[in-house]
């Protein structure tokens, strides 16, 4: 993909969540966010001062169907295919985040080399889950295993079990715990950037519509400050596992259609 060319940022839904391990929800998250960005209540101003209803660089691609559900992989490839090949980049609502595999995959295509920022209380790197190896808590090995990225970076971490350490060493994660929280030095790149931002990755106090609680979690504002602090072009990013059944007063909703603004924000304006 050209880098210097005009393009467009489309808003894309995946209402699936059929590899959730715990709990399903999150299928409905995407027509949930976007009923609270389109509400009253919020104007499209990102803090970077992109305007997303004023931009005429901004759409809403609308959602995947997928059915039957094992054919996820190959629906979302190709509409994000198809997505790209149009001169878009593509910001996805999940869903569970077994669809962000798909996605970069597609990605991979249009992109010589690309850094995943995963910002995640787990690792998602299990070779397989309850013996099913599209689980959402395995993307991320099949990410490594396929060559999709020249580098995985891993924020927020704070649940690894022996299995996922071991898978850490083995793909050449960079894998930075909470424990370790803040970092010595912000985080520099040196290849375009894809954002896959799991909503349990904040601490439930400002996230607790997911299905994995974990406490001892990021601040919705370090987040949103991890995303404008990136120092090369964000080319695409997915927003995955928010539960609408599990919000509190819709906090949750709030905050995921707040960080649609910001990384919308982000990925439209110029480096």
């Amino acid at each position: 993909m050209t880098e210097n060319k005009i393009f467009k940022v489309a808003l894309l839904g995946v209402p699936f969540d059929d590899n959730s391990s715990f709990e399903r929800g999150p299928a409905l998250a995407p027509s949930k966010i976007r009923e609270v960005l389109n509400h009253g209540s919020l104007n499209g101003a990102s803090e970077l001062g992109v305007n997303l209803r004023e931009s005429k660089q901004w759409l809403d691609a609308g959602d995947v169907n997928i059915a039957p559900s094992d054919n996820f992989i190959d629906e979302i490839e190709r509409r994000c295919d198809q997505l790209l090949s149009e001169n878009n980049r593509i910001l996805t609502l999940g869903g569970d985040h077994s669809i962000s595999y798909p996605i970069l995959k597609s990605y991979r295509k249009a992109f010589d080399k690309i850094t995943i920022l995963h910002i995640d209380a787990h690792s998602d790197l299990y070779d397989s889950f309850k013996g099913n190896r599209y689980s959402n808590a395995c993307p991320f090995a099949r990410v490594m295993e396929d060559g999709l990225c020249e580098r995985l970076v891993q924020v927020g971490i704070r649940t690894l079990n022996l299995h996922q350490t071991e898978q850490i060493t083995k793909f050449n994660v960079e894998s930075l715990e909470m424990r370790h929280w803040p970092l010595s030095q912000p985080l520099v790149f040196e290849h375009p950037v894809y954002l896959s931002l799991d909503i349990d990755g904040i601490d439930p106090a400002f996230a607790p519509g997911v299905s994995h609680r974990e406490p001892g979690g990021l601040t919705s504002r370090e987040v949103i400050n991890l995303i404008h602090q990136i120092n090369t072009p964000l080319v695409g990013a997915d927003i995955v596992e928010f539960n609408p059944n599990k919000d509190i007063d819709n906090m949750t909703a709030q905050l995921a259609a707040k960080l649609v603004k910001e990384v919308a924000g982000k990925m439209l304006i110029a480096i």
